[in-house]
């Protein structure tokens, strides 16, 4: 109780320190189900869409939603387009040394691969990915030959007819897609990649990453964060 009690001021604290903006633009993908996508009302849905709701809810934030292609996401959070990056991003030593990062919110979980044969040659074949991921970087050391798309549907549909031989993704992300589609399956060992997923702040807002980080904490604390995780499935929760 006394963790919750010292983490819910801060969260206090912090938002009363505020931006001096009046609306803090959140910028995510919208195209990477269960993490976030677009309903059918054409709305931010998903576990991070609950996420930052919450987060903002807790901070006293005035937040809304921007989308935007993931191969660009990094440089329009620079440029100003919008202000926080909450969008599935792992945490990692190439990311950091351009954006800030939270503490995590998920904790690291698991990529797999997803091919349409359980014999495919996953150290010296064509494997896709999402460009810019930790995925894609991964495949690119391995010494398979990469294969880049700008989306993962299109990684999938890569996969489908034959282009490549399997893609590397977020296990959680691949899942429901290998349930609904019997043609496909994992194959090969889990590949354990990044630091977990946060939310990625430009260097010069160290009060907003604060912020932010105070409420995630907090949300750690009571165990709602661990309850919005299992619900959407998109992780192993904290411990």
């Amino acid at each position: 109780m006394k963790k919750l009690l010292v983490s819910t001021a801060a969260v206090a604290m912090m938002a009363s320190m505020a931006m001096a903006q009046d609306v803090v633009r959140l910028g995510t993908e919208g195209a990477y189900p269960p993490w976030n996508f677009i309903n059918d009302a054409g709305e931010v849905d998903g576990f991070e869409r609950d996420l930052g709701d919450e987060l903002c809810k807790r901070a006293e934030l005035n937040c809304e939603w921007v989308t935007n292609d993931w191969d660009s996401i990094i440089p329009n959070l620079v440029s100003g387009n919008y202000d926080a990056i909450i969008a599935g991003m792992s945490i990692t030593d190439e990311r950091d040394q351009v954006i800030d990062f939270t503490q995590n919110y998920t904790p690291p979980d698991p990529s797999a691969y997803l091919a349409m044969s359980d014999d495919v040659d996953l150290s010296g074949g064509v494997i896709a990915a999402q460009t810019g991921t930790i995925q894609s970087g991964y495949v690119a050391e391995s010494g398979a030959t990469l294969l880049e798309f700008a989306t993962p549907e299109e990684t999938i549909a890569a996969v489908r007819n034959g282009e490549a031989d399997a893609v590397l993704a977020d296990k959680s992300y691949l899942a429901p897609i290998a349930q609904e589609d019997p043609g496909l399956m994992f194959v090969g060992d889990d590949v354990p990649l990044g630091g977990g997923v946060g939310m990625g702040v430009r260097e010069s807002d160290g009060e907003l990453r604060e912020t932010f980080d105070a409420a995630i904490q907090s949300m750690k604390d009571d165990g709602t964060l661990n309850t919005m995780i299992e619900k959407w499935e998109v992780s192993s929760t904290f411990e």
